[in-house]
């Protein structure tokens, strides 16, 4: 099996897996679960990571050139390696959302104010989920309840930031400053794919206006061949009569 073909095959399950994670942790986070239950969701997640992991190795296993996309994928090694850190677990989001990209994203390929709708929306969810797991406990924390971290959540992301609820630990902040980061490159994404759009329709109309003024510019040269033809016909024809005459 190559590498492709497992990617193809791999895809919707990998989805189903990052939506039970994903399920399970905010259950975890809003609900503000203990004893057992808490037990029951940290398993789940742990499930889910170790799917994540067994894909990482199948990929790995699978590549063409292992040591190659080893290195060129060193980025999923730390993302997949590092939560196992119990402070670092938050970046199990992170692969969370590339896996929703690799599938999602190449599903919806030419559809991109779906997509973009999709990750803003993702975005805002995961976000409002990180920044709340880590503030909810903290003293002086102004982020509560899941309601103000989704507020915060949009207002970061579209670089608003009205400055009435904010993170005060340092791993908020720096969900904060993703968060921001990722706000610009959706910005930038919808951008580009308007100005590409208007483009293309410029360019059609333009290609359309070339055509329809070519049409009576071929006509007129079509006439002025067939005159030219005539005189020439007539030119030799009168050499023919002067050389008769001498």
């Amino acid at each position: 099996m190559t590498q492709q073909r497992y990617r193809d095959i791999a895809e919707w399950p990998l989805m189903g897996t990052a939506l039970v994670f994903l399920t399970a942790y905010a259950w975890q986070v809003i609900g503000h679960i203990e004893g057992r239950q808490a037990d029951v969701l940290e398993g789940v997640m742990w499930i889910t990571w170790a799917v994540f992991v067994a894909d990482y190795a199948a990929n790995l296993w699978l590549a063409d050139n292992r040591k190659r996309w080893f290195i060129l994928n060193l980025h999923e090694l730390l993302i997949v390696a590092l939560p196992f850190f119990r402070p670092l677990r938050l970046l199990r989001l992170v692969t969370l959302l590339s896996v929703l990209h690799r599938t999602v994203g190449e599903t919806l390929r030419g559809r991109v104010v779906t997509y973009v709708g999709g990750s803003a929306v993702l975005l805002v969810f995961v976000g409002a989920l990180a920044v709340l797991d880590v503030e909810q406990n903290a003293p002086d924390a102004k982020i509560l309840t899941f309601g103000d971290a989704a507020w915060w959540a949009i207002t970061t992301i579209t670089t608003v930031g009205y400055g009435d609820l904010f993170p005060v630990t340092p791993i908020g902040r720096m969900v904060a400053a993703a968060l921001m980061m990722s706000g610009i490159a959706v910005l930038g994404v919808v951008t580009a794919s308007i100005a590409s759009w208007l483009v293309q329709r410029v360019e059609e109309n333009t290609e359309a206006a070339v055509e329809s003024a070519e049409l009576p510019v071929r006509a007129d040269v079509r006439e002025l061949l067939v005159e030219v033809a005539a005189l020439r016909q007539e030119l030799a024809e009168l050499r023919r009569e002067r050389q008769n005459e001498t």
